[in-house]
């Protein structure tokens, strides 16, 4: 009899080492503030260099037409674990932001709430090994990635940047200094590296979330990698010139920015440059990781940033052109994304995907593919992308995707509400109640106002946007407590 009971004991642990082993890993990549232009998959042209990005792209598959919820990064980064829109959670700011304007800016949380069940939390369980290292700012101590479902984390805290990239690091929470000029993007992908190795010694399948700090200020890289671009923007003619800037150019491309506003027009920054290559190299040394523990072949690997290239403020490092705007605004620049999946046997080598899709979708997309069932009224404006990593042409639509930012944000931006729905995009000014419509398709850098020539689409896409505001109970603007200015009621 105990025989019997040994061998039933021992098919039991084999079916579940067998179910785990076939249960695919997770790696989630996320930079801070890399702008849709700043990648070669996506600009050939770029003045960066990102080899290893550009080498999972050919891997894998590119989304052209991916979107941050938000155009700054908590919004973003909370929609990503929670498959919600910031609008319906009401993290429609960067945790601790708060810049008034004509009116006052939206209540917001500052915080993502425990009781969200974050993907984290779900595959973990569901048997996955979690591991969290780098940018969180999603809230303080007691609302940390250990809160949130993740069994470890290495630097994730309620900061939203570091004082410093070198160790001894300044104001990065939870991560023991290195040796001194220790790089940080360095550290965090080594520490994830470490993991990917520890993972492949168990038979527990693992979700690795790496979120780099790069490339959000303070501006600082490696000496010998500055040194590089400095040389290279020497070579090719463009150092230290004053066409980095077009004043002209600001006032066309920014006419509804908060007072005047500078905009890069061309990717020339050494600094910010190194830090995208030194990014690029984190990348790297994950996905060689995976291929020296022989999991590259059942790992889903995905790469995004959490908003636009900050193009308009705190150095104006990066350019977003032909895109306009730029971290902090509602136009393309601010919340088009660079993208790509790479799961080996799904998603076909070489490709890209041109549907519409937005960072809520991340959850259903990861619980599917584990194999786990969906969880709808968690990430309720969330839908799974799986028919398209299988076939980037199958028929699919996830219909409009919303957007709701009632700031004033630091880079400018305005005020604003929008729904792509289709080729089309809807803007609307929360400060005055004026409309911006836009064929992203024949007028991707959106300086064709078509409200008055597509007047039908136009009413069509607005009861479209107040019937979502009003779904999701989104906050309007507020009295301004020191004129006493009332906002427009708009929906």
């Amino acid at each position: 009899m105990n025989r019997i009971i040994s061998v039933l004991s021992c098919l039991v642990v084999a079916t579940s080492l067998s179910f785990a082993q076939d249960k695919p890993n997770f790696v989630f990549l996320l930079a801070d503030d890399l702008g849709y232009m700043d990648v070669g998959f996506n600009n050939p042209d770029t003045f960066y260099e990102t080899p290893n990005l550009d080498g999972l792209a050919r891997t894998g598959m590119v989304f052209t037409d991916f979107y941050a919820a938000s155009q700054v990064c908590s919004p973003t980064r909370a929609s990503i674990l929670t498959g919600k829109y910031p609008a319906r959670t009401d993290t429609t700011n960067y945790f601790a932001g708060r810049r008034s304007g004509t009116y006052g800016p939206a209540e917001f949380n500052t915080v993502m709430a425990l009781d969200e069940v974050t993907f984290a939390e779900t595959l973990r369980d569901a048997g996955y090994s979690t591991f969290f290292a780098g940018k969180w700012h999603l809230g303080q101590v007691g609302h940390l990635p250990t809160d949130q479902g993740f069994e470890a984390n290495k630097g994730g805290g309620s900061n939203g940047l570091p004082r410093s990239y070198f160790s001894p690091y300044k104001n990065v929470q939870n991560l023991k200094p290195g040796p001194d000029g220790e790089f940080l993007t360095d550290r965090l992908s080594k520490e994830a590296a470490a993991f990917i190795q520890r993972g492949a010694e168990s038979e527990k399948p693992f979700l690795l979330y790496l979120s780099f700090y790069s490339v959000h200020t303070p501006l600082q890289a490696p000496k010998s990698l500055i040194e590089k671009y400095e040389k290279k923007a020497a070579k090719l003619g463009i150092a230290d010139e004053d066409g980095s800037f077009d004043n002209e150019g600001a006032r066309q491309v920014w006419p509804n920015a908060e007072g005047y506003r500078k905009v890069r027009i061309r990717q020339d920054h050494a600094i910010y440059a190194a830090m995208v290559e030194s990014m690029d190299s984190g990348v790297g040394r994950v996905l060689d990781q995976l291929d020296q523990s022989g999991l590259r072949d059942n790992t889903l690997v995905v790469f995004m940033s959490d908003n636009g290239g900050l193009s308009t403020s705190e150095g104006l490092p990066t350019s977003n052109l032909p895109y306009r705007g730029g971290k902090g605004w509602m136009y393309e620049g601010g919340i088009r994304e660079p993208v790509v999946f790479r799961w080996p046997g799904v998603t076909p080598p070489g490709t890209s995907c041109a549907a519409p899709a937005v960072s809520t979708d991340f959850y259903p997309t990861l619980l599917e593919a584990a194999g786990l069932p969906l969880l709808p009224d968690q990430h309720e404006d969330g839908v799974s992308l799986l028919p398209l990593l299988r076939n980037p042409f199958s028929k699919f639509d996830r219909g409009p995707i919303y957007f709701h930012y009632p700031h004033y944000s630091n880079q400018g931006g305005f005020p604003a509400s929008a729904v792509r729905d289709g080729d089309y995009k809807l803007i609307q000014d929360l400060e005055d109640g004026e409309f911006e419509l836009y064929n992203l398709v024949t007028d991707p850098s959106e300086h064709n106002n078509l409200t008055q020539l597509e007047a039908e689409r136009t009413e069509e896409m607005v009861r479209s946007l107040n019937s979502w505001r009003k779904q999701v109970d989104a906050r309007p603007l507020e009295r301004n407590k020191k004129t006493g200015a009332e906002p427009p009621k708009l929906w």
